[in-house]
């Protein structure tokens, strides 16, 4: 009987074709600033504190190198603290939905039958509401305050990472090397986790990349709308609803924090993009015996 065996792999490892990537080139600087940035934090406290009431609203200068805001804090130093609120986000709220969301569709894609329908009938219900509504929802209900946004932004990305890991295990289990560890009487658990899980990885990683950058979207809306971080913490999506008071007189107030943002989700997208081209690249091709 014919089987599938595996053409050899690319020579050229992953991490030589991120290096080689301009995307990646592009993103891993900015991501490297941001992880800095949340690192200096404990470092920032006083000045993120201090206000200059001589210099309110004021424009970038030598002395607040991005301005300051209507009680006189240092934009920057605020930009650089919010930055912990991001990393936060992308660790925490990713961390547990891609665990959570991994678990229930292995689950679902592996054994099938009532334990699929229930938990894709549960996933299409949270995946019929648009991400933000449903996470508006969540933190309506919970209170604001960040560690709620963070449970609601965690719980409405977990039915997106169960969806994806359910459809590549039901192209996985039909493989031959999975229907050969059922017959030797392989437990059902060793299978997903030895089998079919290091075949997740690649696009796992490719997902929560791009789930990341979702994310931190959906803390900086819930932040403009006042549901996350709450004062005097700073947030970037705080900082940007605040400048919108004060457009008129100071318009630092608002782009600074919209720039890291922007700059920051961008990074996310083309890191997510050059990883899926490398592993593409990388991944072994199934191809017929001679």
């Amino acid at each position: 009987m014919a089987t599938e065996t595996l053409a050899p792999a690319p020579r050229r490892p992953v991490l030589d074709r991120l290096r080689r990537d301009r995307r990646a080139q592009l993103a891993l600087p900015v991501l490297l600033l941001l992880v800095l940035a949340a690192a200096a934090r404990p470092f920032m406290t006083d000045r993120m504190r201090a206000t200059d009431t001589g210099a309110l609203l004021a424009g970038p200068g030598a002395e607040h190198w991005l301005g300051t805001d209507e009680l006189g804090r240092d934009v920057l130093a605020r930009i650089v603290a919010g930055a912990m609120v991001t990393t936060e986000v992308a660790t925490v709220t990713v961390g547990a939905a891609l665990i959570a969301g991994t678990v229930l569709g292995l689950i679902a894609g592996y054994r099938g039958g009532w334990l699929d329908s229930v938990i894709m009938r549960l996933s299409d219900g949270l995946l019929a509401f648009p991400l933000l509504v449903l996470a508006l929802t969540v933190v309506a209900a919970l209170g604001p305050g960040l560690r709620n946004a963070l449970i609601a932004i965690a719980v409405v990305t977990t039915p997106r990472f169960a969806r994806v890991v359910r459809g590549e295990v039901l192209s996985l289990r039909t493989r031959e090397w999975v229907s050969a560890a059922r017959i030797v009487g392989v437990p059902q658990t060793a299978i997903m986790r030895r089998h079919l899980l290091p075949h997740l990885a690649g696009t796992l990683l490719v997902f929560a990349a791009l789930q990341v950058s979702t994310a931190i979207m959906a803390e900086a809306a819930l932040s403009f709308l006042g549901l996350s971080v709450q004062p005097p913490q700073p947030s970037w999506g705080a900082m940007v609803a605040s400048g919108t008071d004060h457009l008129s007189a100071s318009w630092s107030l608002s782009v600074f924090p919209g720039l890291a943002i922007l700059l920051t989700v961008a990074a996310f997208n083309m890191l997510a993009d050059a990883l899926r081209d490398a592993l593409d690249a990388h991944r072994p091709q199934l191809t017929p015996p001679r």
